[in-house]
């Protein structure tokens, strides 16, 4: 059961309608981080002496840390209370920010990045509990769609200030503006957040946590070093099978577990395990985008930071352009059909980046990545609510936990498969010239964009009136 702690600062100590606010600017400083980088990528390669595509380990370095992490903080925050974990989690990302700033070693960078990433994988899903405790559920739904707002935003405004800072700043600016903004943040939270926290909390899964990260992190590193030339083949097979080893043996831990770290047993549920499973293929194939227009943009058209970051925009407006129209496409078509398709026609755009070029208009490269912003945005909100179509109240928690944390890991996964693609067709990644880079890339989107396309088979398995329960499918719907 949950209870306030503290009371009655926990619910008087800041009027319930500022309690979005305050959750949405924590949203913002982490949705903002995670893009602010793409268009700077370059620019860090030169300062730092190593080339474009091997910056992907600063991008999936970050998301990897929210996946390992994001687990444990439904249960640290029922363990010490929402105010203390979200507060301590803002305060080790501003540190991680500041150590990005100083850092002049690519590798260093690269840790501080993973001290980032542990403090953003407690803001956003603490900051969600927060709001689902303190808002009865006939005022759930307007507050959440207020603190949505910022993750359009930063994927928005990003680039832009990416852009901007490493065109006339320099490039650790980035992580210096997040200063500011946390301590800010950090002294607000930390006085008026509510602080409920659970009257008795199961013990962690300690064996599940080490065998999960483990595993996952094992996985990665494969990922990173594979094309790299730092390990042999021999070597490179080695952790792989370790990874699958440990992965496998969390399986069997998960199965026999009576409170495990995430419950496995929810992927029997045909709508949870058709969401999860192709959220995370789809993100697979299109996580790495963001990191791959940017080169494309910059090192291969010699477009600069600034104007990059500005053709980024367009995917953002339209997938906030999206959120007034996706309720009634999803009433009127049901899941099945929408996600099959879309799938479909999201692989398609992907495949189209790959004519862009040298020639290529200004409007043209504007629109397509206007049609990517509105069809990724609709992709990503159907799985995501497909997530709790059948899922009883009693597993939404560890339902959202599995779905956060698959999410992650694919997005961390795709900046790693989407470089090591443009890396197997690039012949010289420390000395390329831009038609190598353009040939690179543009095999890359034919690779991604096929594979986004087969992904759809996960969703062939839903049926007709999949999803009928969250997608308002009996809402009347004017004909047009």
């Amino acid at each position: 059961m949950d209870e306030p702690a503290d009371e009655p600062s926990a619910t008087e100590a800041l009027p319930r309608r500022l309690l979005p606010w305050l959750v949405a600017v924590a949203f913002f400083m982490q949705a903002l981080d995670t893009t602010i980088l793409n268009t700077a990528v370059p620019s860090i390669a030169r300062a730092l002496g190593v080339a474009p595509l091997s910056i992907k380990a600063l991008l999936s370095s970050y998301t990897l840390s929210l996946a390992v992490f994001i687990p444990i903080s439904g249960w640290m925050a029922n363990r010490f209370g929402t105010r203390r974990v979200f507060s301590g989690a803002i305060a080790l990302f501003t540190l991680g920010s500041l150590l990005c700033g100083v850092s002049r070693n690519i590798h260093v960078l690269v840790a501080c990045r993973v001290l980032q990433g542990c403090g953003g994988a407690m803001m956003v899903p603490v900051g969600r509990l927060t709001l689902v405790r303190a808002f009865p559920k006939s005022e759930l739904v307007r507050a959440m769609s207020f603190v949505a707002i910022p993750g359009l935003l930063g994927p928005m405004l990003g680039p832009v200030a990416g852009g901007l800072i490493t065109a006339y700043l320099h490039w650790s600016v980035i992580f210096f503006i997040n200063v500011p903004i946390g301590l800010a943040g950090l002294y607000l939270v930390y006085r008026n957040l509510p602080d409920f926290r659970e009257t008795s909390t199961p013990a962690l899964d300690i064996l599940g946590l080490v065998l999960f990260s483990s595993g996952i992190a094992l996985l990665s590193y494969v990922l990173e070093v594979f094309g790299e030339h730092r390990l042999s083949d021999a070597a490179i097979l080695m952790l792989l099978g370790v990874s699958a080893i440990l992965l496998a043996t969390y399986g069997v831990h998960a199965a026999r577990a009576a409170h495990p770290l995430l419950r496995l047993a929810l992927f029997r549920i045909r709508t949870f395990r058709a969401a999860v499973s192709g959220s995370f293929f789809t993100r697979l194939s299109v996580g790495g985008i963001p990191f791959l227009l940017p080169l494309l943009y910059q090192v291969g058209l010699g477009y600069t930071p600034v104007q990059s970051g500005l053709l980024m925009v367009p995917q953002a407006l339209a997938a906030m352009s999206l959120k007034m129209t996706m309720p009634r496409i999803l009433a009127r078509f049901g899941y099945r059909a929408v996600l099959v398709s879309n799938t479909t026609l999201l692989g398609i755009l992907v495949l189209s980046f790959a004519t862009i070029g040298a020639g290529t208009p200004v409007w043209l490269i504007v629109s397509q990545v206007f049609m990517f912003g509105f069809v990724s945005s609709l992709q990503y909100t159907s799985m995501n609510t497909l997530v709790y179509a059948d899922v009883s109240g009693e597993a939404a928690s560890s339902a959202s936990t599995i779905a956060s944390t698959a999410q992650q890991l694919s997005l961390s996964f795709g900046v790693a498969s989407a470089s090591l693609v443009a890396a197997l067709f690039v012949p010289d990644r420390f000395h390329t010239v831009a038609p190598d880079m353009i040939h690179g890339i543009h095999a890359a989107f034919l690779v991604l964009g096929i594979a986004t396309i087969v992904s759809t088979i996960v969703f062939w398995g839903l049926k007709a009136a999949d999803g009928d329960s969250v997608s308002q499918h009996r809402v009347e719907v004017p004909a047009a």
